[in-house]
């Protein structure tokens, strides 16, 4: 009889109007990658959840070589040699790197904390494994790339032997991909199990031996992923065959809507700036991609751009009026500038909010939804959200009236998305819009950008994703150390070439 390192057996999950986990059982083998696949909302993160202690089921058991186990909290799991990395950051914000990998094993002589082996362990795991970090730089000071690998060595620094990965490539670069996928390979050849939650089929077909398929709840099936092609396994996930290509007709560029000139912004982490004088400009018409590795200041440009940090110089203007000191409601209101933040949780929701309230975030002082007297108009609003919600299919247990904390990742990143979109800009920002979402959900958001574009108007795209580089924009622009070094034509480049712009190798003369 087969010997599993995991088995959760019937296991049934259930919140306030959603069955998240309804009879589901899974089986890890020991040293195997094992991927959990399914939409967004379908309950993968909840089963993950389940076996790291932070959910009671309401049924079903949970075996740890065999044996029967309770897991109340993630001590417990801990314990038991389970650890997460989770889909949004478990990092305190005002903590150092390092004092977050140790956080509550925290290594003492005497009751004094010794950080200096702490320290020598830590740089060997990162150096072992590539994960570069700074083990000084606080979380609130570093880009969503070094917190992922931040999370990553907090779990190898504790020795587990069964690893969870909740969406870990969501925030890295191809090149950090590749080296994360080596990582997950080199564990498991040590005799580390690995559960992988992931929406990139690609991924999922390169390093699991076996996939699991979850669909809104249910159990769907597992294959060996070796006997079955990515396009089975998207069938599986949202019970249709799915367009894994971008269906658009060619550009027709119309007036400059946003124009840059010498822009430069300063950085957060160290004293050179971020953006060293950047000039580019997006026409009515067409998708232009800010393409580039993580941490080379697209983040900081967006900041810039969207008024979240102030610029050291340099002019924008859309349409030809000047908005480079305009507040961050004048953008989105007397611009027309939508934005869809690189970090849904910082900057895209308020999480103890409901789905409602997030959806009018930008427009509730307007007269649809706030009477003259002040007194916000529920009935309107209520209205407005469920339009949102169907049109975009935002799933949440409680409909309008959920909290947007309790969604899961990729229906928060939906009701982000409906939000911007449904104001009609004449310019869209959108920054890694498709980040944890399935292959529907990506289909459909391409759809949307085409769709803004293909009414005339402008888009910005930023993003990590190779494919969706290539696949989307009408221009790519490559951004390295801060400054334009290359605008490409996605139908004449390689995904080889773009990939030496990245990395600094390439540079052209750019006209703005």
């Amino acid at each position: 009889m087969e010997q599993y390192a995991i088995e959760m057996l019937h296991i049934t999950k259930r919140f306030p109007g959603i069955i998240a986990n309804d009879d589901i059982t899974l089986q890890l083998k020991k040293g195997e990658i094992h991927a959990l696949l399914g939409e967004n909302g379908a309950g993968k993160s909840t089963l993950m959840s389940v076996l790291f202690g932070l959910y009671q089921p309401e049924e079903g058991v949970i075996k740890k070589d065999g044996v029967e186990v309770r897991i109340n909290n993630p001590n417990d799991a801990n314990a038991l040699g389970i650890g997460m990395v989770h889909q949004h950051f478990k990092l305190v914000e005002c903590f150092t790197v390092l004092d977050n990998i140790i956080l509550g094993v925290e290594p003492n002589k005497m009751g004094f904390l010794q950080k200096k082996e702490a320290r020598e362990k830590v740089l060997a795991l990162s150096e072992k494994y590539g994960l570069r970090v700074d083990p000084d730089a606080k979380i609130e000071d570093i880009t969503v790339g070094m917190q992922q690998r931040t999370e990553i060595l907090k779990m190898l620094y504790r020795d587990n032997e069964i690893l969870i990965f909740d969406e870990p490539t969501a925030v890295l670069t191809p090149q950090e991909i590749a080296e994360l996928m080596q990582i997950m390979k080199n564990l498991s050849a040590e005799g580390k199990s690995i559960l992988f939650i992931s929406h990139k089929l690609n991924e999922i077909m390169e390093v699991a031996d076996r996939c699991t398929v979850l669909r809104k709840g249910k159990y769907i099936g597992t294959v060996n992923t070796k006997d079955v092609t990515a396009e089975d396994l998207s069938a599986m996930m949202v019970g249709r065959n799915v367009n894994f290509h971008v269906d658009k007709t060619p550009a027709k560029p119309g007036e400059v809507v946003l124009s840059i000139e010498n822009m430069t912004v300063a950085s957060k982490v160290h004293k050179n700036n971020a953006v060293k004088n950047v000039s580019l400009k997006v026409r009515a018409g067409e998708i232009v991609c800010l393409a580039g590795i993580d941490g080379n200041g697209q983040s900081e440009f967006v900041y810039g751009l969207s008024g979240l940090e102030p610029l050291v110089s340099g002019k924008i203007t859309v349409h030809g009026k000047d908005m480079t000191k305009a507040s961050i409601r004048e953008r989105s209101t007397v611009m027309g500038i939508s934005h869809i933040p690189e970090d849904r949780h910082k900057h895209g929701l308020v999480l103890d909010y409901s789905l409602e309230d997030n959806l009018i975030l930008q427009t509730y002082f307007s007269p649809e939804f706030t009477s003259k007297a002040g007194f916000l108009r529920r009935k309107n609003i209520r209205e407005y959200a469920n339009r949102l919600i169907e049109q975009y299919d935002v799933r949440s247990g409680q409909g309008a009236v959920t909290t947007a904390r309790s969604m899961s990742g990729g229906n928060q990143q939906k009701a982000i998305i409906a939000r911007e979109i449904d104001k009609a800009p004449e310019l869209l920002i959108a920054v890694q819009p498709t980040r944890g979402l399935d292959v529907g959900a990506i289909e459909y958001i391409h759809k949307q950008l085409v769709a803004q574009r293909d009414a005339g108007k402008a888009v910005l795209l930023v993003s990590l994703e190779l494919d969706e580089v290539m696949d989307v924009p009408d221009r790519i622009l490559v951004m390295y150390e801060g400054e334009i070094v290359g605008e490409l034509d996605p139908k004449k480049t390689t995904q080889e070439e773009l990939g030496l712009y990245m990395a600094g190798a390439k540079r052209d003369e750019v006209k703005a």
